[in-house]
């Protein structure tokens, strides 16, 4: 039996002190900070004699900045001690298991010294190998509703099942996996048990604690000593000064994922209790790179402080490694590890903006815009012009793939699965704070002007305004013009006081119909006698990605939609930029942050459909976002960090300086816009429904769709031609993107999602709208319920 304190989620001893970035003068470029260790110049590593750290934290730090702060997140490394340990029933388990996400398991318990999860009929695992070869697996579990067990391994079932005892004790089982069925990078594993027994509301076949992959065929007693989550964070002493640190004993590998940011350190101390002849070492690994050793030192009993420079590896995704080898007879501790970034160089922030505008563009994917894919013939000379003078964010993710539960996100700064507004019929809760609640609560005059029927009052989206209209509903023209108009109205009355208006255009959005001139720019046919008609477009499309195709495109036909299309757009992009030289005439656009954004994309048969709402890839959920504003907002600014549409109302509220926006669940941008390194990881997630879960970091994109898997290099594929679902292509990223996903999926404080203490959200209510027939003809012009 293993001994452990009965813990199941970080607690004091994970959430102690950040180390809190000071003041101070810029880190000179390969600079090692206090204690030196960097690589020399023929990239080889340094060896350094201990100095002995003698503060709370290494001194490097005074100069540097945090972003991230690597010993809260032990729960995402991955901890090798006579091979991969798997710790079950802590915050160390989502990252293996998807969460609880669609893999088979349960609730987390205790029983006396041991964590678990319960399993059911079956449980999948997610695990890394680094050299493929025979594995011993030894699952650590006690039998609950079933004494057998047959056990997969990347989709092939060995020889021979497990008879589990049955037994009030958790016993140690091993399983043999022949080499043939090991591959380098992830592999799954699949547990299907022989029954289940009804337990505290859940049908439960085992109750599992650890599991260990242990390369080859371990010893009869190798006298490893279970690298418990609970116990890996503790206070060391040496020589004098107590550190938190990641305690561990030898041989230990703790493998961190990192996206590196750019002017990137790596800072730690690290030291030994006790004699022996252990040595440290810091690896790194980029994907499609080699390992590197950039640093290696012995472990003394103090504390030897190092900054690495990680300058050449900005931009990449990469495996860090905290090793340690030979023998020691006590514990050896990596104290309070972080990458840490040099201090920005920006301008004050300057005062908050008077007013805001947000514009969402219903329908408008980011390709076509040139400021995305500069060989787009789509001609948009307002927005153009309005990047030049602002700053883009070229990674923004849509949160969902249409358009009312990516529009509540965008509103309320909650992912999908917080708001529940998912469905046709599903109605934001009022317990759901809209950004308009937050600057109507500011005194601020508050004014909506939407063209799509489903951000309607009869689905919860009139709160807080002062002013609320939707076009559809009250059955007036939707077209840009009118909805510019009826937005610069409202903003002329309401110009001596502050305003917050939000304008959500539905051009391009189907039936695609611009006026004659627009069209005549990308389709300059007047003898087109085809099916495509502009008031019959949604039909059209609606029945065209039914399966089997109810209606299909001929070449003339393709050309003239994607002409309707685009016309839509270019039409758009003219009366938003009437619309903007009309509050510059009111004398208030000098005063505004402009945010323009869309909701999702279209699909015009990119992967083999058309329209939206029926997929993941990035011409639906790659979304423009750009905010303006003249001596607020940098110009010409383009930020590559990947970022969630959610993020809107933090930032305008931030910007307008202003209080609000409590519970949601993203962050502010404007730390990106003055050109700071935001802490944290920088992923965007998205969903559609509850079929598919989708993370994006940087380049890189994964898919998962039920139990499959697929990945996309979104720089070298960008249309997402090639669908890699062989995970051995890019090991790294793909562990990187696994394990953030798997901890949010298992999150339920999702505005804190990467912590490993989680703390259930408040409840919003909800419920479902009555869809009457009015509305659903309203609906079904857009090419909505049918």
């Amino acid at each position: 039996m293993r001994t452990r304190s009965v813990v199941l989620a970080t607690s004091a001893a994970i959430i102690g002190a950040l180390f809190v970035a000071c003041s101070g003068g810029d880190q000179p470029a390969g600079s090692t900070g206090s204690g030196g260790g960097a690589t020399s110049a023929d990239g080889t590593p340094t060896t350094d004699a201990p100095r002995g750290g003698t503060g709370e934290r290494p001194a490097a730090a005074a100069d540097l900045r945090m972003q991230l702060e690597m010993i809260d997140m032990v729960h995402l490394a991955d901890v090798d001690h006579g091979g991969l340990y798997m710790d079950f029933g802590t915050a160390a388990r989502p990252k293996y298991t998807m969460g609880a996400w669609r893999s088979g398991w349960g609730a987390d318990g205790v029983d006396g010294d041991e964590t678990f999860s319960y399993a059911s009929e079956t449980g999948r695992v997610y695990f890394d190998v680094r050299e493929p070869g025979a594995l011993t697996l030894r699952l650590r579990m006690r039998a609950v509703g079933t004494r057998r067990l047959q056990v997969f391994v990347n989709n092939r079932t060995l020889a021979q099942g497990v008879e589990l005892a049955e037994a009030a004790e958790f016993r140690d089982y091993d399983v043999t996996v022949p080499a043939e069925m090991v591959r380098r990078g992830e592999n799954a594993l699949l547990l299907r048990f022989g029954g289940t027994t009804p337990l505290n509301g859940a049908n439960v076949s085992v109750a599992l604690s650890s599991i260990r992959v242990i390369p080859g065929t371990p010893a009869a007693d190798p006298g490893y000593v279970a690298p418990d989550y609970d116990t890996l964070v503790a206070q060391m002493e040496l020589a004098g000064t107590t550190r938190r640190a990641i305690a561990v004993r030898a041989p230990t590998t703790v493998s961190y994922y990192v996206d590196v940011p750019q002017h990137a350190h790596f800072v730690f101390g690290v030291g030994g209790e006790g004699t022996g002849s252990a040595t440290a070492h810091v690896v790194v690994t980029p994907e499609g790179g080699e390992a590197h050793e950039v640093w290696t030192g012995p472990v003394a009993q103090l504390w030897n402080d190092q900054s690495l420079d990680l300058a050449s590896y900005a931009g990449q995704v990469v495996r860090l490694e905290l090793r340690v080898d030979g023998a020691a007879d006590g514990r050896v501790g990596w104290a309070m590890p972080a990458i840490m970034v040099d201090p920005p160089q920006v301008a004050a922030a300057g005062d908050p903006v008077r007013n805001v505008v947000v514009i969402l563009i219903d329908t408008l994917r980011a390709s076509k815009l040139r400021a995305y894919e500069p060989t787009s013939r789509v001609r948009t000379p307002v927005f153009d012009r309005l990047v030049e003078h602002g700053t883009l964010f070229m990674r923004a993710q849509s949160e969902e793939n249409w358009t009312k539960p990516s529009v509540a996100s965008v509103l309320t700064g909650l992912t999908p699965a917080t708001h529940g507004c998912k469905t046709d019929a599903a109605r934001l809760p009022d317990g759901a704070e809209m950004v308009s609640e937050a600057f109507d609560a500011a005194g601020f005059a508050t004014g909506s002007f939407i063209a799509n029927g489903y951000v309607s009052d009869r689905f919860g989206f009139d709160q807080g305004w002062d002013y609320y209209t939707n076009f559809i509903r009250e059955e007036r023209s939707t077209h840009a013009e009118d909805v510019y108009r009826a937005a610069g109205d409202f903003i002329e009355q309401h110009r001596s006081e502050r305003f917050f208006v939000y304008v959500q255009t539905i051009d391009p959005h189907v039936p695609y119909d611009p006026p004659e001139e627009y069209l005549r720019m990308y389709d300059p046919r007047t003898d087109y006698t085809g099916q495509v008609q502009p008031r019959m477009t949604a039909d059209l499309l609606e029945r065209a990605k039914r399966n089997p195709p109810q209606v299909t495109f001929t070449q003339s036909d393709i050309t003239r939609l994607t002409a309707l299309h685009d016309g839509d757009i270019t039409y758009h992009d003219h009366w938003m930029g009437e619309f903007i030289a009309r509050l510059e005439t009111l004398g208030v656009a000098d005063d505004t942050l402009f945010v323009i954004t869309a909701d999702h994309g279209e699909e015009f048969q990119d992967h083999g459909s058309w329209g939206h709402g029926h997929s993941v890839y990035q011409e639906l959920l790659n979304v423009p976002l750009l905010f303006y504003r003249p001596g607020r907002v940098p110009e010409g600014q383009r930020i590559d960090g990947t970022v969630s549409t959610m993020f809107i109302p933090q930032t305008v509220v931030e910007a307008a300086g202003i209080q609000g926006m409590t519970h949601a669940e993203g962050r502010s941008l404007m730390p990106d816009i003055r050109g700071e390194v935001p802490q944290g990881y920088q992923v965007a997630f998205s969903d559609m429904l509850d079929d598919r879960r989708v993370i994006r970091a940087g380049r890189w994109k994964m898919i998962i769709n039920g139990n499959n898997t697929k990945m996309f290099d979104l720089q070298e594929d960008p249309h997402e031609r090639n669908e890699v679902t062989d995970m051995t292509h890019w090991p790294i990223a793909e562990r990187y993107l696994r394990i953030l996903l798997g901890q949010y999926l298992g999150s339920v404080d999702r505005g804190h999602w990467s912590s490993a203490t989680q703390t259930a959200p408040r409840a919003l209510g909800g419920g479902d709208a009555d869809i009457d027939p009015t509305l659903r003809a309203q609906l079904q012009a857009l090419g909505y319920v049918q």
